[in-house]
């Protein structure tokens, strides 16, 4: 590990992975924009609080604003004086320091070679829905509310038409600048209905910016018989730009896990 000075004492630089839980709905998203309240702003300001100095955030995921987490993971570089922290040690110090809605709910000591983004595998996300005529209050924050009938079984079909290895670029909100390789590989996706409880379980090597709320949109269009699965399918083949479906709210989405070799 590479040596440096801090307050004239030499010291180590410790790597973390962190895996966080958050609610979203007061939050920017993981990055902050103007004076606004960022996920991995309150982290560093954590570490600040803690050991004076924050040497490097890497977080696997940027969510948007709104969306939540229960298992978003980063990596954390820290000064060491004398020796390693204990991982459970320092999950509970940055827990002290964090606001309510965050918690580390993991921590380990990885290899300085170790990188949340690159070496995350897969990442699952869940969407959950509330299918019923009345919303309960307390899963306003954590459910998309419907309340008319949907076609579950054409739902099913079409998340399984979604599974593989396509082009996404009709799945995707185009930002400034060219988009690139637009291709991506879902290893799952299917709806899962319980009760008057919806999940969409999405898990792919990667996404593109809204892609998971842009599939449940889609998803959900077909349940209402807006679309057909025959046009889902298309839109994975064509070269030519098509409309998609909408991008669903984002408190109904959350970043559930992230997968990496060998765990």
């Amino acid at each position: 590990m590479a040596r440096m000075i801090f307050y004239g004492l030499f010291v180590t630089q410790q790597k973390y992975q962190l895996v966080l839980a958050y609610d979203g709905t007061h939050f920017e998203g993981w990055q902050s924009r103007r004076d606004g309240r960022g996920v991995r702003h309150e982290i560093e300001k954590a570490v600040v609080a803690l050991f004076g100095i924050c040497l490097e955030i890497e977080s696997s995921s940027r969510t948007d604003a709104g969306v939540h987490a229960m298992g978003q993971s980063l990596h954390v570089v820290v000064p060491v004086k004398t020796s390693c922290l204990p991982a459970r040690q320092l999950r509970a110090a940055l827990n002290a320091q964090l606001p309510e809605d965050i918690r580390v709910m993991r921590a380990r000591v990885v290899p300085s070679t170790f990188h949340a983004r690159f070496d995350a595998v897969a990442k699952e996300y869940r969407y959950h829905i509330h299918q019923g005529d009345v919303m309960p209050p307390q899963l306003r924050q954590e459910c998309w509310h419907i309340a008319h009938d949907l076609d579950i079984v054409a739902m099913q079909k079409a998340a399984q038409a979604l599974t593989g290895r396509y082009d996404f670029q009709h799945f995707t909100v185009r930002r400034k600048g060219e988009l690139l390789d637009s291709h991506r590989t879902l290893i799952d996706c299917r709806v899962i209905k319980k009760g008057a409880r919806i999940t969409i379980r999405i898990v792919g090597d990667g996404f593109l910016y809204k892609m998971c709320r842009r599939i449940v949109g889609t998803l959900i269009q077909v349940g209402e018989g807006k679309l057909t699965v025959s046009q889902v399918e298309e839109w994975l083949q064509s070269p030519t730009p098509q409309p998609g479906g909408f991008v669903a709210p984002a408190h109904g989405l959350t970043l559930w896990s992230v997968r990496y070799p060998n765990t």
